[in-house]
This record gives C-alpha cells, structure tokens and sequence, in this order.
C-alpha cells in the first residue's frame, strides 16, 4: 500500500493545478477578446452634448452650443471646450447675439445661470439663458456673438447661421 499523505499532497497538487490552469486558460480568452471590434478605436467625432448647434471659437479652442426648446422660447448658450467634452466656465456679464430674422432684427441678451450642484455662480458659470416669444416660431435665423471672453482669449463678432452652426473660427 502507498503512502497516504503522499497521495494526499499529490491530490492537493492536481487540484491547485487544476484551478491554476483554469485562470490562466480564463486569462487568455479577456486577452484574446479583447482585440474584438467592439474595442476598435474610432475617430473622435465633436458632438454638442444637448444635440444644440455649436459655433466654433478660435482654431478649434472653443465652441458655444446654442439650444431652442420652441415649447418655451428658452435659449441656451454653454461654453464648451474645442472637443465640446468638457464644459468651460467664464466670467461674463451677459453674451448677446444679434438675430438676422430675413428683415427683422432683434437681440437676445443671455444671462448666467447659477448652479448650486455643480458650484456654479453666475459669476463663474458654463450656462447663460433667455426666453423669448419669437423663438417659439421662429427656428432658422443668422446670429453675431458680439463678444465672448473665455480664459485669455476674446472672441468678437462671431457669425452663425442658427441651426446649422458655423465653420471654426
């Protein structure tokens, strides 16, 4: 007859073996599926976050995506970095955009808007709103940022044509 605690270390051998091995196979199957098309890299495509129109600032430093809700009139501006990822809080009075209506002409004044969840301040925010009748019909028109400050940088007269947007600069 064999030894039983020989027996009994080789059985315990095989079984930590065993386990061993079915983490390793395990290991190599993440790797392997990894490399599947889901985990391609694709290019990065600058999407406004809220689906409104960007406007360009600069050689892709900035962009301000605009937002009509026609239910409302409400018009949203948000300062956005280059890649519209990462919101950019300024420190402005007002943004005022001059409308081209096709004849008619009139200027939204778009104040800050404080935030106490994310600690902004109307002193120190992303977010600038206003509200007005013609915007609940009025969906197309061509706008000016007249001026727009962000970190060290001033941006004057800035052309859009709303929703379509602008070419950087």
């Amino acid at each position: 007859m064999r030894n039983p605690q020989r027996i009994a270390s080789l059985l315990v051998f095989l079984a930590l073996a065993g386990g061993a091995w079915g983490l390793v196979r395990a290991r190599i199957r993440a790797t392997a599926l990894a490399g599947t098309s889901h985990d391609i890299p694709r290019p990065h495509q600058d999407q406004p976050p809220h689906g409104g129109t960007p406007v360009g600032l600069g050689d892709d430093q900035f962009n301000v995506e605009l937002v009509r809700d026609p239910a409302t009139g409400t018009f949203k501006a948000y300062v956005l970095d280059g890649e519209m990822e990462d919101f950019i809080r300024i420190h402005m009075k007002a943004l005022v955009i001059d409308a081209d209506l096709g004849g008619r002409k009139e200027t939204l004044t778009l104040l800050p808007v404080a935030d106490p969840a994310t600690g902004e301040t109307a002193n120190d925010t992303c977010l600038f709103q206003t509200r007005a009748d013609w915007l609940r019909s009025v969906g197309h028109f061509k706008g000016i940022l007249r001026s727009l400050k962000i970190q060290d940088q001033t941006f004057q007269s800035v052309a859009f044509a709303f929703p379509e947007g602008n070419p950087k600069g």
